[in-house]
Formats: structure tokens, sequence, C-alpha cells
């Protein structure tokens, strides 16, 4: 007999803790709220504040009352002081799985994750030309949107979401300064996107940007910041996402190579 599916499977998505050593003992209601809420924890990255393992640990022992599956990426300050694996090793250690261009499956849904970079959006994305040092931001940008799209590729379940700390799109970083858009994520991370559909894209890092938008094909993208969503949502500081089950998976889109 196949294993019975739930109707709906209910994701509470944050990103951007930002746990220092003296965030001990402060976290626990809310991932104890966020865990009631929900049937599973997703978390945007910039779990820690300067990426330490001290840091690490505290949020650790901070989601020990989380009692549904927990996935991560790591955001731009969980690399700050050049230990990502070592916060990665701590996360595992209480059953955080993190992501990083790998695919996981929670309670049927399939789940791609990846940091993610910047770089800009649309017209005003940074080009490889010129200076090496440029070429090589480009790079890591590119890099990103492969994990990704390697992470997407993998996933044979019905229903999918797309697990990022950078944005894929321009709509959900409005609100912040014009002039830090392109540090804020990249159009490079919408392309996989477009190519394999998933119901909706998780992110955070914009502070202060918009809380939803979509991506070109139509699919809605949300920034689930805490400091953004502590001030504009019902003040829990997470967002309670929804996919319901269908038998039938989206096909992957067909994308003539550009010329």
């Amino acid at each position: 007999m196949p294993e019975a599916r739930p109707d709906t499977v209910r994701f509470a998505a944050v990103g951007d803790i930002h746990c220092t050593k003296d965030s001990a003992g402060t976290l626990r209601g809310f991932f104890a709220q966020a865990s009631e809420a929900a049937d599973a924890l997703l978390l945007c990255g910039d779990l820690t504040d300067y990426g330490t393992s001290a840091e690490a640990k505290v949020l650790a022992d901070e989601l020990s009352v989380v009692s549904v599956p927990m996935v991560a990426v790591l955001g731009n300050h969980d690399f700050e002081s050049g230990t990502p694996d070592e916060v990665r090793r701590i996360l595992n250690g209480v059953g955080v799985q993190v992501l990083d261009g790998e695919a996981v499956e929670v309670l049927g849904v399939g789940i791609a994750g990846a940091k993610g970079f910047c770089g800009g959006f649309g017209r005003g994305s940074l080009g490889p030309w010129g200076e090496q040092a440029i070429k090589l931001f480009v790079q890591e940008a590119i890099n990103e949107a492969l994990k990704l799209e390697s992470a997407l590729a993998k996933l044979r379940t019905p229903r999918r979401i797309a697990l990022l700390h950078y944005s894929p799109i321009a709509a959900t970083v409005e609100g912040e300064p014009m002039e830090i858009f392109p540090f804020l994520g990249s159009s490079r991370l919408e392309d996989p996107l477009v190519r394999y559909p998933v119901d909706w894209v998780v992110h955070g890092h914009a502070h202060r940007g918009t809380p939803e938008g979509r991506t070109v094909g139509g699919v809605p993208v949300y920034n689930v910041a805490r400091p953004l969503l502590t001030r504009t949502g019902d003040g829990k500081g997470f967002r309670v996402l929804e996919v319901a089950w269908q038998e039938a998976a989206p096909e992957p889109v067909a994308v003539a190579a550009a010329g």
C-alpha cells in the first residue's frame, strides 16, 4: 500500500536569524512557535551573525525545541569567519539538513537548496568582462545558479520548492536602497526556476525588501527575512506557506539557448 500523504504540507520559513553568543535563551520561544505552526521548518541563511562555531552552537541549542524536520541554506554572514563547514557540521548535529546544491524530500515535498549570490538583476546584471576580479565575481554567481539547477534537476517529487538566501528577482528586494540592489541577488538564479518549475521560492537577505514577488514564469517568490516579517507581517517573524498535494509534477520547460 502506498504511504498516505496529507492534503497539504505547511512550511514555516524564515531567514536572517543572525544568532550571536548573546542570543542564548532568546530564540527558543520563537522556534517553538514556528515548530507548532508547521510540519517543517525552512531556514533561509544568515543563521549566525559572524559565522563562528560559538554562534552556531548557541543556535543549535535554541533549535533543540523544534520537533519537525529542519532544512536550511547558509547565508553570507555564515561565511564571514571562513568556517562555513563548521557551522554546517554543528547544525547537522541537531538534525538540520543544510543544503548547498543538494535536494532532499520532506513529507513528500522536494526541496532544492543553494545559497545563491549577488550580481544584479536584468539589464543591471554584472557581466564577465574586464578585470579578472570581475570575471571571478560573475563566475561565483554562475556557479551558485548551477548548484540550484543541479539540485532542481534531481527532484522527482510531484511538489517542489526552492530554498535560497539571495533573491532570484528584483521584486522582493524593492524597498532597499537602489544602490545596493546588485548585492541582494541575481537574475542568474531565476534561470533554473524557468527550466525547472517549482511551487514557490523562499529567500532572505533583503531586510527592508518586499514580502512577495513572482518570477518571469509566474512562480511565487517570498522574502522571509526575519526583520522584514517582524515589521510587516503579523509579528511572529516567520511565514507559513503551504504546498497542496497533486499527483503530476510540473514538467521542465525547454528553453532555447541564447545566440
